[in-house]
């Protein structure tokens, strides 16, 4: 029954604004037509929301209101108070498209649910319209009576139980109907009539799902705009209702006061004044004076609000009393009697006394809410010589009033929750869901690879936002600084690259400088690098040093190897190339090389502050003879005192130099070489580093025969 499904339609087009409002004059037709037919068979049922249902479930929210509210507007064209009852058709709509897509439910129990629920607010809301609005009956008079008769329930109670019943009979049989009607509609016709409004390229339910929930720091703009749509609309609405509502009291009040001085003006024109003062002196028994009365008894009983006339001629103890009709509760009083004035009527008493005019006026006493409204008698000579008096109850003005503001509320709630579906789905398509789109595909752009960028701007480009408005601009400008960072991205990259190699370069011109001085270290610069990659790789696996073994750390390492020894450019080539073993005196200067390769480096930091590779490179050349048991120079320091990088080196170095050719001895084998770093474990070397070492001997081998194959006989590195 309840269907969800992609959108169709890339953008709207006149096609699908066509299909929309097809889809919304054939629910209206379904809905009156069903009426129609069952109100011809007599029984106490509408099947006056079978069109709503089936738009909101084809359609979704926004057709399922608007033939909701439409139906009752064309039904009040014969019956007025049918669209008091259009927020009942506005909430059944709501209802039909909330089940038609939630899923969570399976579909008999949505079903069965659905249909109470709508019984619910058929019979139950529906239930309380007809006690504030005046002459409405109830369709389950019958039932109800039946049900009361039985004993159990209240009045009020059977009312509603019978209402409810006949309503679940209602929305079962209409819940019926829209369920053969979607399950013998062919796919592609519910498919067409899927109503969306999508103003980019449709998103999946999962992609519409998470662009509508992204979290907004404070307040989303959906709310924000709802929020002042609900505000503005309670305003105007109250202030309509509350100026409708003083201009009908008003008016209430006027039609009152025409019909009190209607009422004492016949009166008074029935009457003789010339006889006046014979009625109050022989009473009933003046000749006319029966006639009179009944003449009066007339006049009151044509207008059924007034409660009271009578005629009174005003004199300074008090009102004499010419004619006084016996009312409902309260006989009138005899001619002649005297009655004091009433609290009220003090005001108005000099201008009585002197026969002229009184202004109608309210009061809410014991007798009730009254209008009187006095009319003056004159005699032939045309002195005022009583008043015929005209009391009107009010009490009808309290339910009047009390009636209209219901009807108003009805009727603006009904519009009410259908602007505020066609607002809330206008933003939805125009704002929300193009804004979210942009949002989160510009906060999932990915720089790391020329592909993935690529990937990040073709997601901006398949939005193809087409809102007309500034939000499209929006996009576009979007969509265009995107591009452009791209380009400007990988031009960077680009330049970023040729930088490095740049640098890694002249760090290697730097070091064959340093490498043509010395007859002896051959390829050193090199090979020691790829032993240092290849001990700080194994030693990544490890846990313990895993969160500082970064790439970037790892290549800062490897790039500024080659700049160990650099100090040693300013060793005089005496003693760096001296073939025998170097005294006391010249093995201090040649110690020397590593204070003087930090110096160097530490003038080349401060003019290129923030460098890792100039900092790794400067700890290499300053400590990488440092022992592990602290007998290394020139600090002295040991253990973890001595940086990561100098630890590995120290191995890194060590290992060439026993298993490279020197002019003062022969190479070492490399499983001789090997025991010498194991054997250096704990006291030249750090164990970890030798440990990682000796688990990658297969590369350090294969690094170590690819460099003595490219050695010549002297130990010159042929590049």
């Amino acid at each position: 029954m309840f269907l969800t499904g992609p959108s169709f339609f890339a953008k709207p087009t006149r096609k699908q604004n066509l299909i929309a409002v097809i889809l919304c004059i054939v629910g209206v037709a379904v809905n009156l037509t069903c009426s129609s037919l069952i109100g011809l068979t007599g029984l106490p049922l509408y099947l006056d929301t079978v069109g709503t249902v089936a738009a909101a479930i084809m359609g979704g929210y926004l057709p399922g209101v608007i033939v909701g509210l439409l139906t009752n507007v064309f039904k009040s064209f014969s019956d007025p108070v049918s669209l008091y009852y259009g927020i009942l058709n506005v909430l059944i709509a709501l209802c039909a498209a909330f089940f038609a897509q939630y899923r969570k439910m399976r579909r008999l129990p949505r079903i069965v649910l659905a249909t109470f629920l709508f019984a619910l607010i058929g019979g139950g809301v529906g239930t309380l319209l007809p006690w504030f609005l005046e002459g409405v009956t109830f369709d389950g008079a019958f039932l109800a009576a039946s049900i009361y008769a039985s004993g159990w329930f209240s009045e009020t109670l059977s009312q509603l139980f019978a209402n409810l019943i006949i309503d679940l009979a209602d929305k079962t049989l209409t819940v019926l109907i829209v369920v053969m009607l979607v399950h013998f509609l062919p796919e592609w016709i519910k498919k067409y009539f899927s109503f969306f409004g999508w103003m980019q390229t449709p998103l999946t339910d999962e992609e519409t799902n998470a662009t509508k929930h992204i979290n907004s720091r404070v307040i989303s703009l959906r709310t924000k705009i709802l929020l002042v749509l609900s505000i503005s609309l309670f305003a105007v609405s109250s202030a309509v209702i509350a100026i409708s509502l003083h201009i009908y009291r008003n008016g209430l009040v006027k039609d009152h006061v025409m019909l009190a001085q209607g009422a004492a003006r016949i009166a008074a024109s029935s009457i003789d004044g010339d006889k006046v003062g014979e009625y109050l002196i022989s009473g009933r028994s003046a000749p006319g004076y029966a006639q009179t009365e009944k003449l009066l008894y007339d006049i009151r009983e044509g207008t059924s609000d007034v409660v009271y006339l009578y005629v009174y001629k005003m004199l300074p103890d008090g009102c004499h009393v010419v004619f006084d009709l016996d009312a409902e509760y309260e006989d009138g009083k005899e001619p002649g009697e005297v009655v004091q004035f009433e609290p009220a009527l003090l005001p108005y008493v000099p201008a009585i006394l002197a026969g002229q005019p009184i202004e109608p006026y309210e009061t809410d006493d014991h007798y009730g809410w009254l209008l009187t409204a006095f009319e003056p008698i004159h005699d032939s000579l045309g002195n005022t010589v009583c008043y015929a008096i005209a009391d009107v109850s009010m009490d009808q003005v309290d339910s009047a009033e009390r009636q209209f503001f219901i009807e108003m509320i009805s009727i603006f709630l009904g519009f009410f929750i259908a602007l505020f579906v066609i607002v809330w789905w206008l933003i939805e398509y125009h704002i929300i869901l193009p804004v979210n789109s942009i949002a989160r595909s510009a906060g999932t752009f990915a720089y790391d690879s020329e592909e993935a960028r690529e990937n990040s701007i073709e997601r901006i480009r398949d939005l193809k936002i087409c809102t007309g408005d500034e939000v499209e601009n929006l996009y576009h400008a979007i969509a265009k600084t995107s591009d452009d960072s791209m380009r400007y991205v990988a031009d960077v990259q680009e330049k970023t690259a040729q930088i490095s190699q740049m640098q890694k370069a002249l760090i290697m011109v730097l070091a064959d400088i340093v490498e043509s001085r010395d007859r002896n270290t051959g390829a050193h610069v090199r090979k020691t690098a790829a032993y240092t990659e290849i001990i700080l790789n194994e030693l990544r696996k490890d846990s313990k040093y895993a969160e500082m073994l970064t790439d970037d750390y790892i290549s800062d390492v490897v790039n500024s190897a080659p700049l160990h020894d650099v100090g040693k450019i300013q060793v005089p080539d005496a003693i760096l190339n001296k073939p025998g073993r170097l005294n006391d005196d010249e093995f201090a200067i040649m110690k020397s090389h590593t204070t003087a390769g930090r110096d160097i480096l530490s003038q080349a930091i401060a003019l290129v502050p923030n460098s890792g590779y100039l900092t790794e490179a400067r700890n290499l050349a300053a400590f990488h003879h440092e022992k592990w048991d602290g007998s290394g120079y020139p600090t002295g320091i040991k253990g973890e005192e001595i940086p990561l990088s100098a630890r590995v080196m120290a191995v890194a170095d060590v290992f060439d130099a026993l298993v490279s050719k020197r002019s003062y001895k022969k190479p070492f084998s490399f499983d001789d070489a090997m025991r010498i770093i194991k054997d250096g474990s704990g006291m030249h070397f750090d164990p970890a580093i030798v440990d990682a070492f000796v688990r990658a001997e297969d590369e350090v081998r294969r690094v170590e025969q690819e460099f003595s194959a490219r050695t010549d006989e002297a130990g010159i590195f042929i590049k």
